[in-house]
């Protein structure tokens, strides 16, 4: 299982793309890994057979835990591979070897897990206080958060392990019991018709909750908001729509020319674009703006790097390209690390006003509601329809005062007013 992150320490095999027997190229996808962070397809580093499969689909396991074994394309299946033992054992970019059998042994059995060195063998799994021991973290934080005893599950991974599939069959069905005194298999007696049902979460909305309960409680948040005229900025974008379709294939929205504007007035109010590594609040120079996205999987925030740098048709192309990836699950790790800076685009909910929780360890981010027309007074005491827009900003006050926050919020409006 490769390390999907800093942080990660386990993750889910969602399916599998190869079978045993099965001819692999090199970089062939094998299979389908989901973490907390991110969802990624892992490339085979070796050329030749799918040998063993070690971990089945929707088990969740640690980091290093072997998941499959790739026979070299020079060394026959089934045989040893260069006297490496019974194949390429995979857990990322590189190979991770099995633990090294003693000499004497000729023939060691294949190490299917990082377990301890003295595990005993799934038919001694029975005692509860040894039980534990086989148990990933994901388990171990489902059972505590349903308050499932463990021992009561029956395990279908190796070894009999328990897996999070498991405990959630067992969470829906619960265990069938038996009549004191029975001599065989009773038909479970019928349960009343449920009034709700459990919602098991998923590796990301878990993540999700996570984050946000941490940004709360490690940050003390301030909000604010200020008021836009976009007529100018909404007109240009009509003018220039359709020829930017048919030139550069995507759609041209107003969340470009929002992030261009964002990214000047990060310059103007560098201390915005930061974030916390640890104790140390760090400045960065560029701004990596990270685009709030609205899957059906959950709320991901994939950056555009260097996002100062790029055009408006270059902000245009690399958002659409990274919420295209985003629905689609395809994002890689370095889509999503090293944001400095967060926009939501509320609006395309409808929403006018919302008050956004700081993408932690960043310390601020801003979003863009819903343009609506409306009767506003201008120069002269005049009454004329305009575009209106409000961007509202959450920044962490242990990193900002009101006076940069609201500086640039004033500098944002600025510029989304000139625009056009």
């Amino acid at each position: 299982m490769p390390q999907l992150g800093e942080s990660v320490t386990e993750g889910t095999i969602l399916k599998w793309m190869k079978e045993p027997g099965e001819a692999v190229r090199l970089d062939d996808p094998l299979c389908e890994i989901e973490t907390e962070k991110v969802t990624a397809e892992l490339p085979s580093p070796f050329e030749g057979t799918m040998g063993q499969i070690l971990v089945p689909q929707g088990e969740t396991v640690e980091v290093g835990t072997p998941l499959c074994e790739v026979v070299e394309a020079a060394v026959a299946p089934g045989q040893p591979a260069s006297g490496s033992g019974d194949g390429k054992w995979l857990g990322g970019p590189m190979a991770i070897p099995p633990d090294e059998p003693p000499a004497a042994d000729p023939a060691p059995a294949p190490v299917v897990a990082r377990a301890p060195a003295a595990a005993p063998q799934a038919a001694s799994r029975t005692k509860p206080d040894e039980r534990e021991r086989f148990y990933s973290p994901a388990v171990m934080r489902l059972a505590r958060e349903h308050a499932v005893d463990l021992s009561q599950v029956t395990g279908s991974g190796i070894g009999g392990r328990v897996t999070r599939r498991d405990v959630e069959r067992y969470m829906a069905t619960g265990p069938v019991p038996l009549p004191p005194g029975a001599a065989g298999p009773e038909t479970a007696p019928t349960a009343p018709e449920a009034a709700y049902e459990t919602v098991v979460l998923s590796p990301t909305r878990r993540t999700i909750a996570e984050h946000l309960v941490r940004s709360n409680v490690e940050a003390p948040q301030a909000w604010t908001m200020v008021e836009c005229d976009v007529t100018r900025l909404v007109a240009l974008r009509e003018r220039e729509k359709e020829r930017f379709r048919e030139q550069e294939g995507v759609d041209l929205t107003l969340l470009p020319y929002f992030t261009a504007a964002v990214c000047e007035a990060l310059r103007a109010f560098p201390m915005m674009n930061a974030r916390w590594e640890g104790e140390e609040l760090r400045r960065y120079h560029a701004a990596n703006v990270a685009i709030a996205v609205a899957t059906e999987h959950g709320l991901v925030t994939p950056v555009v790097h260097d996002a100062g740098d790029l055009s408006v048709a270059g902000l245009a192309k690399r958002i659409a390209d990274l919420v295209q990836r985003a629905h689609a699950r395809k994002l890689r790790l370095d889509d999503i690390e090293g944001g400095t800076f967060t926009v939501n685009n509320t609006g395309s909910f409808g929403s006018v006003a919302s008050k956004p929780i700081v993408n932690t360890p960043q310390v601020a981010i801003v979003t863009m509601e819903r343009v609506v027309k409306r009767p506003v007074v201008v120069e002269g005491d005049a009454i004329a329809v305009r575009s209106m827009v409000n961007v509202c900003l959450s920044f962490d006050h242990r990193a900002l005062d009101g006076y940069e926050a609201g500086g640039f919020l004033a500098d944002l409006k600025r510029r989304l007013e000139a625009t056009g």
